[in-house]
């Protein structure tokens, strides 16, 4: 088994198999590695021994990313995924936290650096589709060869986290990490050299790096790549590249179940695809569609290998832990929590006593920490744990479920549950594309529910109907129902198609889209808000005290 990145690449030198495929050209492996490796020249021969050896790529999927990977593999530089949904002091902010040496863009990215201070050089800035840039890669042709000093502990990309829930962190990745990650990813997701990988997710996320890139370079199968996700493309593309494999994050699964369905829909190679966020329901659907099962792993940037596949686990089980020293966690006291006990229908009973943290703490000595960031890495690793930052339970069989990240907990009169229930029971209704639930202060004490829908045609969408569904839900508690509805046609996402929850959370009930509110007695009837109705709802916040409990941005009058 290859040590490193570096090793895989040049272990397909030679290799004539399709590498890499785009709807205009196919790259043979032994391509892919000699475009990488004049890349690798070009790095090496802007190295500044004073600076971090960081080469920030602000490109959508092409070819020249996965050359600028393969390119720093081989000269020892990491690389940065600039996230091009980013703008302004927040792109500014985050490029410069990196201390990038050098990025990779064209046009359309140059365009959003201009005027922003990154911290490199105009000189410095490689734009691939400027006239000169082919002739600057033919001039650094080269025999593909490993840089002196590159090993394991060679730092191989730096990923920058979502920020759905936070500040974004660059989470470190070295080249062995990510080369026992390509193996060990293979083998969970049935990935082998005669696999057609199709990349639709970011290339900048983990989730194509980790789950489709690395390995499918250490089996030599052929990646292809499409610039963006579309959902009407999703299909198309799988047809004409063969797909066997893909990722998937956050709507995307949501968004191509939603396109018109064709008799024709199962005509198609695809055989199964990995990502996270894809509800049991959506799963099942996509089978039945598609022809093709979807393997939901539980994960991150930062770490990964907490839990083990078992074919037996029930509906929304994650696995089972893969060793002892996995466990969920009180915080506080450290205790191990008690076993969940679940109704017919999956709805968790004792919440309170089984719901903690998931923490694994053989993953504290293999956590490679976030770079320049000691207080994440405290937070992350203490008592001699890896603290997830992700809410779970597990069930007395030993099965283990995903209860959402940290701010994810809601306590409503008393009763506590996780807003990733709510989230999974939303996305059941016809219509709803994506859905985002999340607490705001209740006045006296507490929490209320919120949640965001996203749906095809806000005006058309029907709140008595909605209602109806709400209350026909065995598994969803009195508690838990919604008091404040937001219906939107676009609800903020990340670049990874993930919703953009504390943004959500933040505008709360202050939001151009229109919001729906039921007064928490009677039937469920949700009713208009007019701002009338939401200064009266911040007044009572402000009266009660409350206010600094009010997410960020709340108006104060």
């Amino acid at each position: 088994m290859s040590g490193t990145v570096a090793d895989l690449l040049l272990a397909r030198a030679g290799d004539r198999h399709p590498g890499l495929r785009t709807r205009e050209r196919t790259w043979t492996w032994d391509e892919v590695v000699r475009e990488s490796a004049a890349r690798a020249a070009i790095l090496t021969a802007r190295r500044d021994a004073g600076r971090p050896f960081h080469v920030g790529v602000l490109l959508d999927n092409v070819p020249d990313f996965l050359f600028w990977l393969g390119g720093a593999a081989l000269a020892g530089a990491a690389v940065v995924g600039i996230n091009p949904t980013r703008r302004g002091t927040d792109l500014e902010q985050e490029v410069r936290s990196v201390d990038c040496l050098m990025i990779v863009t064209d046009a359309a990215g140059a365009a959003l650096l201009d005027g922003l201070d990154v911290g490199v050089a105009d000189a410095d800035v490689l734009r691939v589709d400027d006239p000169a840039y082919p002739q600057l890669v033919a001039a650094h042709a080269c025999d593909p060869a490993r840089a002196d000093g590159v090993d394991e502990a060679t730092l191989m990309l730096l990923l920058l986290t979502s920020g759905t829930t936070g500040t974004s962190k660059a989470a470190r990745c070295s080249q062995g990490r990510l080369a026992r990650l390509a193996f060990a990813n293979c083998a969970k997701y049935d990935i082998d050299r005669d696999d057609v990988c199709y990349c639709c997710m970011p290339l900048f996320h983990g989730n194509a790096l980790m789950g489709l890139w690395a390995p499918a370079l250490s089996q030599g199968a052929t990646i292809c790549l499409t610039r963006k996700f579309s959902a009407s493309g999703f299909l198309p593309d799988a047809r004409y590249f063969g797909a066997t494999y893909f990722t998937y994050v956050g709507k995307a699964v949501s968004y191509v179940l939603a396109t018109p369905q064709r008799p024709d829909d199962r005509d198609n190679d695809l055989d199964h695809g990995f990502g996270t966020e894809a509800s049991p329901d959506d799963q099942a659907a996509f089978l039945r569609r598609f022809g093709a099962r979807l393997v939901e792993a539980y994960g991150s940037s930062e770490s990964a290998g907490h839990v083990a596949a078992a074919p037996d686990a029930p509906p929304g089980a994650l696995g089972r832990p893969a060793h002892d020293g996995v466990a969920v966690l009180d915080p506080q006291t450290l205790r191990r929590c008690a076993p969940a006990r679940l109704d017919g229908h999956g709805r968790l009973l004792n919440p309170d006593e089984a719901i903690g943290e998931i923490a694994d703490r053989e993953a504290a000595a293999r956590f490679e920490g976030y770079y320049n960031n000691e207080a994440a890495n405290r937070e992350r690793v203490r008592d001699g744990w890896y603290w997830s930052g992700d809410l779970g339970y597990l069930d007395e069989a030993g099965f283990l479920y995903f209860a959402g990240r940290r701010g994810d907990w809601v306590r409503v009169d008393g009763e506590n549950f996780s807003a990733l229930d709510v989230e999974r029971i939303l996305r059941r209704y016809d219509g709803v594309l994506a859905a985002a639930a999340f607490a705001v202060p209740d006045p006296v004490s507490g929490d209320r529910l919120m949640v965001a829908l996203e749906v095809d045609d806000p005006e058309a969408f029907d709140l008595a109907a909605f209602a109806a569904f709400l209350v026909r839900q065995p598994d969803l508690g009195t508690k838990a129902t919604p008091r404040f509805v937001r219906v939107s046609a676009a609800l903020p996402a990340t670049g990874s198609n993930k919703l953009a929850k504390k943004q959500i959370q933040d505008d709360a009930w202050r939001s151009a889209d229109p919001v729906f509110a039921w007064r928490g007695r009677g039937p469920v009837t949700y009713l208009p808000m007019g701002e009338a109705d939401k200064d009266v709802l911040e007044r009572e916040f402000f009266a009660s005290g409350r206010q600094r409990l009010l997410p960020v941005g709340a108006v104060r009058q």
